[in-house]
C-alpha cells in the first residue's frame, strides 16, 4: 500500500430544503442540478485529482507536500460554481422545487494536508489514512457562514498573508479525533460574483432536454435519485400531517 503527502480537499454542496418523497420530479431534477454543478467543480479543480463523488461533494487530492495553490484552486472552481449556477437559473424552464431553489444552493469547502494510502480494491483504487477520516469530519463543523474553506493548521499557514489576516480561528472536537484547530475563510472574500450570462433561447430549450432526458430514470424509479446526498431532506408527506 503506498502512502503519499498530499492535499485534499472536498467541495460541497448545500443548500436544498425538503422534498417531499412523492415529489419525483423534484428529487429527479435536484439530482440533475447537483450533477451539473459537479461537473463544473471538476472541469475548475486544475491539479487536484478527483479521488470520488460523494453524493452532492467531490473529494478531490494533489499528491506532493504543496498546500500554497489551495486558495487559488478554491477561487477558481467557486467562479467556475458560480457561473453554472447563474445559467442553470437563467435557463430554468421548470417549477418544481429542484429547479427554482437552484439560486439558493451553496458551495463550502474543506481542506487539509496529510498523508493518504493508495489501497486498490480489484479495479479501484481508493484513497485511505487518519487524514482522510479527518477531512471527512470536518464537514461537520461549527463554521458559522454558509459558505467556507475550513482548513487545517497545515492548510493554512500556506496561505498568503493577506489571506491568513482574513481567516478566523476555531477549535473543534471531531468526532474520533479529539481537539484540531482549524481555521475559516468565508468564500465572499475570494469570489464574491461573477459575470452574469446573455438568454439564449436555444441553450434553454436544450438545457430542458437533456435534463428531462437525464432525469428520467429517476421519474421513472429505475433509480434513487439523490441518493446518499448529504445535504438533501427527503421525508414523508405522510408524515408531516399532524
Amino acid at each position: 500500500m503506498a502512502i503519499e503527502k498530499a492535499l485534499l480537499l472536498i467541495a460541497d454542496i448545500g443548500g436544498y430544503t425538503r422534498f417531499m418523497r412523492q415529489h419525483r420530479f423534484g428529487l429527479a431534477h435536484a439530482q440533475d442540478t447537483v450533477a451539473q454543478l459537479l461537473e463544473a467543480v471538476i472541469d475548475a479543480s486544475g491539479r487536484f485529482k478527483l479521488a470520488k463523488l460523494e453524493g452532492d461533494a467531490a473529494f478531490f487530492y494533489a499528491v506532493g507536500e504543496d498546500v500554497t495553490p489551495v486558495a487559488r484552486q478554491v477561487a477558481a472552481i467557486r467562479r467556475a460554481f458560480l457561473a453554472r449556477k447563474e445559467e442553470l437559473a437563467l435557463d430554468r424552464m421548470c417549477q418544481c422545487a429542484g429547479c427554482t431553489q437552484v439560486g439558493a444552493l451553496t458551495l463550502k469547502f474543506v481542506a487539509h494536508a496529510g498523508e493518504i494510502a493508495f489501497q486498490k480494491v480489484k479495479h479501484l483504487t481508493e484513497l485511505a489514512g487518519v487524514d482522510v477520516i479527518l477531512l471527512h469530519r470536518m464537514l461537520k463543523n461549527d463554521v458559522p457562514v454558509s459558505e467556507y474553506v475550513l482548513m487545517t493548521d497545515a492548510v493554512h499557514q500556506g496561505l498568503e498573508p493577506e489571506l491568513r489576516q482574513l481567516s478566523q480561528g476555531l477549535e473543534h472536537d471531531f468526532e474520533g479525533m479529539g481537539r484540531t484547530a482549524t481555521h475559516y475563510l468565508d468564500l465572499s472574500t475570494l469570489v464574491s460574483s461573477v459575470p452574469a450570462p446573455r438568454p439564449n433561447l436555444l441553450r434553454k430549450l436544450w438545457h430542458k432536454l437533456t435534463m428531462e432526458l437525464r432525469s428520467l430514470k429517476y421519474v421513472l424509479g429505475f433509480k434513487e435519485a439523490c441518493e446518499g446526498f448529504r445535504n438533501v431532506e427527503v421525508v414523508d408527506a405522510a408524515a408531516e400531517k399532524p
